[in-house]
């Protein structure tokens, strides 16, 4: 018989989701290796999965505030990307966010969107680029884990963008290179589950990104290449409720083993774009001096 182990502390982040309506989801042009355009996604499936998530979401325990969606930006839904929103750490302080600045010219009409939402919900709005000039940040590569910013660079997000980053926002930022072309944003090989374990797939990373992750992850879930490319990593923890869009044997044996319940909700019409659950929610609860230690001027560690 398994033993159960539940000796990590749950995530303080992590039950607060933007969410973009899914009313123009489509395949327009091909940015990724799982776009296609001679697979477009069936817009009742697309909404029944979309309705099939928020539901999971709320029945963990989560809440969901939602975005339309721009009828140009087929990609708005995955609402990762638009931006890095961190929660006012004190009452009377503002929320603030770092807009994503997308590396690819298609996703950049969401931007402005995004910066009007935030806005109207109370939020400072930082950037570290627009328009195409300066570093590229897209907020999929980035996680809150352990005190610092654990991002991903490389096909998306640049090395520079790391930099800017930290100094905007007075924060350790740990960059990971990522070199796996199908695993494009940090999360797809990484997914944070409590504060002392993660699921990470080394195959995303060069060889000292791999070994430097894994140095920072107590217990970790190595996931093979294989299972990474099933998007199992691409999922959200909500307390002790993993909510994925698949999950092989070997994964689900650990996590229920490690004391979390698994739940998987079907999004097989959002893999056509290249995007799964994480990809499709974002996070409005990360906070600073909770979830990410004030450093003063920032600072960057890479491998």
């Amino acid at each position: 018989m398994n033993t159960v182990h539940t000796s990590g502390r749950e995530l303080a982040w992590g039950r607060d989701y933007l969410l973009v309506e899914p009313d123009h989801f489509r395949v327009d042009y091909a940015i990724n290796p799982f776009m296609h355009l001679d697979d477009q996604p069936d817009p009742v499936r697309t909404r029944d999965q979309w309705l099939a998530l928020v539901a999971a979401i709320e029945a963990a325990g989560g809440t969901v505030k939602v975005m339309p969606q721009l009828p140009d930006a087929p990609d708005m839904v995955y609402a990762m990307n638009l931006g890095l929103a961190l929660e006012a750490a004190e009452e009377g302080e503002a929320s603030q966010v770092v807009l994503s600045h997308m590396l690819h010219p298609q996703r950049r009409m969401e931007t402005p969107a995004a910066s009007e939402w935030f806005a109207a919900q109370g939020f400072d709005r930082r950037t570290i680029g627009r328009d195409g000039v300066g570093a590229h940040f897209e907020a999929g590569d980035a996680f809150a884990w352990r005190g610092e910013l654990v991002v991903g660079y490389g096909p998306r997000t640049e090395e520079l963008g790391l930099k800017h980053l930290s100094g905007e926002l007075g924060v350790s930022v740990r960059g990971i290179r990522i070199t796996n072309p199908a695993m494009y944003h940090m999360d797809i090989g990484f997914c944070p589950l409590d504060d002392t374990r993660a699921m990470v797939c080394p195959d995303a990373y060069d060889e000292a990104s791999a070994v430097a992750l894994l140095a920072l992850v107590p217990e970790a879930l190595v996931l093979t290449e294989e299972e990474a490319l099933t998007f199992c990593a691409n999922s959200i923890v909500i307390g002790r409720t993993v909510v994925m869009p698949a999950c092989p044997d070997r994964v689900r044996t650990q996590l229920e083993e490690w004391g979390f319940e698994v739940v998987v909700v079907e999004v097989g019409e959002f893999l056509k774009g290249g995007g799964a659950i994480r990809c499709l929610t974002n996070p409005l609860d990360v906070r600073l001096g909770r979830d990410l230690a004030p450093v003063a001027g920032g600072r960057v560690t890479l491998p």
